[in-house]
């Protein structure tokens, strides 16, 4: 007898489980549907839509069929029940975006805000947050939480800070932010953040390796659709590989980094400071933009390579100048091909789904995933 009842507590919250994730799939359901479709009986499914009804998840959404009884009626997802939202903070920018239920973003936006760590910084923060909560028209009860990206090593506690150069955190970086953002507060590092982004989008890429192409290089690698972090969170580095030995000093201390030779800087720089400048510049043939794109991509080959000569994996390429490389991705394959020992064609490269805000947004999934794994 006292194994029985946990079992059929057990029953009943995965059968809760699979009916609500059967709405995300943005369809119209009826419980007929869904007991078919499921093998449950009607009895089951009539009590777990009510359920749902009850905590606002799911709400009549119309009818369906005319057999000469009564119409069966068809419910479906309230994509804003829930909201999460996330945060990414650079030296410069502050970026948000607040994601629903299906991971569409309801409100965004980026500021320019040089990072400066002070009190007076992270009020502003909080103020700006507060105006996004308000433009999307959010009650406290809809938000399930608030992640923070940044360009640093965060350990699996999400609050503490492992490593930080790029910009000055404190040790305390975790209470600066949630004294003036009074919701759940995790923080993520920003390219693991991102990863998680081409996760949600495309759910069959289980392998992958995430390069994010920015102002900092990062990496995350995917293994059975989660980010491995590594013993010590300090799995993916890849801009902190060796790529020129007794080359250019990075910010770290060593010399010859990745980082030093792929940060969008070395071409937003040709640009006042505009990487669009720069590509637009580089459609319309500036000879100058032109040879320092064919030096990028060429430190760009050579990165890939030697990434997928370890992990023999899909190779996303994301963050600033990721979102811009669909034009140029023929010729990145032939560069990444000619250096490879076993003849791949560069078939495993693909550019990222999200564009822009990908690690606000992926730090803001990581709630919307879990919640709707765990209803």
């Amino acid at each position: 007898m006292s194994n029985k009842r946990p079992l059929n507590v057990e029953i009943k919250k995965i059968n809760k489980t699979n009916i609500y994730q059967k709405f995300l799939s943005g369809d119209a359901l009826t419980k007929q549907e869904l007991a078919a479709d499921l093998q449950l009986c009607i009895p089951t499914v009539a009590k777990n839509i009510d359920d749902l009804l009850e905590a606002g998840l799911i709400a009549q959404s119309g009818s369906r069929g005319n057999t000469g009884g009564r119409n069966a009626v068809a419910y479906s997802l309230v994509n804003d029940a829930r909201t999460a939202i996330g945060i990414e903070i650079t030296s410069n920018h502050i970026s948000m975006a607040a994601l629903d239920l299906l991971g569409n973003i309801s409100a965004s936006r980026r500021v320019r805000i040089p990072f400066f760590s002070s009190e007076d910084y992270y009020r502003n923060l909080g103020s700006l947050f507060q105006e996004l909560v308000e433009e999307a028209g959010l009650s406290r009860q809809q938000i399930l939480g608030v992640g923070v990206g940044l360009p640093a090593l965060v350990d699996i506690d999400r609050r503490t800070i492992l490593f930080s150069k790029i910009i000055d955190l404190e040790s305390n970086v975790y209470q600066q932010i949630s004294a003036h953002i009074p919701y759940r507060v995790e923080l993520f590092n920003d390219a693991n953040a991102a990863a998680y982004t081409e996760i949600w989008k495309d759910p069959d890429r289980r392998n992958a390796f995430y390069l994010m192409l920015s102002n900092n290089i990062g990496g995350c690698f995917v293994l059975d659709d989660i980010v491995y972090q590594g013993a010590t969170q300090k799995a993916g580095e890849v801009g902190h590989m060796t790529l020129i030995p007794d080359g250019q000093k990075c910010y770290c201390g060593q010399k010859g980094c990745v980082e030093n030779y792929l940060t969008a800087e070395n071409l937003s720089n040709l640009a006042e400071g505009s990487l669009q400048d720069f590509f637009a510049g580089l459609e319309s043939g500036n000879r100058e933009y032109g040879r320092a794109w064919d030096k990028y991509l060429g430190y760009l080959a050579l990165t890939v390579n030697t990434v997928h000569a370890l992990l023999d994996c899909d190779i996303i390429l994301g963050g600033y100048v990721g979102g811009y490389l669909d034009t140029y991705m023929e010729d990145l394959r032939e560069r990444v091909a000619a250096l490879n020992s076993f003849g791949d064609n560069g078939d495993y490269l693909r550019t990222c789904v999200y564009k822009k805000t990908a690690i606000a947004s992926g730090a803001a999934l990581n709630f919307i995933g879990t919640f709707n794994a765990g209803i």
